[in-house]
């Protein structure tokens, strides 16, 4: 399994190294700055930055959770997969499992997004609709050359993991016993 200590970061500041220095003027709220103009929205909008999927398998992984032993929880979260496979067709909706699966701890559904675009629209509605149930939310990142798969995929998991809701321990042995 990978060590969290060992993970390199590349600067965020890569490709604006001899950039102008940054303003210290204020915008009108008297909090916020005044950025520099650029041409065009960043690329970031239109797919996903390296080193996330951008092909069949998706940018992103979001598992929504359900205790299966609640009653309440599990009506609530089979309603909430039939409407967002209403909603959002176009997204990737998997098997409504009622069992742990893999290194999830309790019952749930995941749904794959492939755009930016389509992860600003499903996160936000999530945000709303999910209710009493959690959400992980991890990256499908391609593996630096040299990289375990089983090590990119405990650090997708992992380090690179956003938690909507209270945040449920994951069995991690699995990532140690695959490659």
């Amino acid at each position: 399994m990978a060590n969290p200590l060992k993970y390199k970061y590349t600067s965020p500041l890569a490709g604006f190294e001899n950039a102008p220095p940054l303003s210290d003027e204020r915008n009108e709220d008297g909090k916020s700055y005044v950025n520099p103009k650029r041409e065009g929205l960043s690329e970031a909008y239109n797919t996903f930055t390296e080193p996330l999927d951008n092909g069949r398998r998706g940018g992103f992984d979001i598992h929504i959770y359900y205790f299966q032993q609640n009653k309440e929880q599990t009506k609530y979260a089979r309603e909430l997969w039939e409407r967002i496979r209403r909603e959002f067709p176009e997204l990737r909706i998997y098997t409504f499992w009622d069992r742990p699966i893999g290194p999830h701890p309790v019952a749930m559904f995941e749904v794959n997004v492939f755009t930016p675009a389509q992860f600003g629209a499903f996160i936000a509605w999530l945000a709303v609709w999910r209710g009493p149930l959690s959400a992980l939310i991890h990256p499908n990142t391609i593996a630096e050359e040299g990289v375990p798969s089983s090590e990119n995929e405990y650090r997708d998991h992992s380090q690179r993991a956003i938690w909507m809701g209270e945040k449920l321990p994951l069995d991690f042995t699995l990532f140690a016993r695959s490659s």
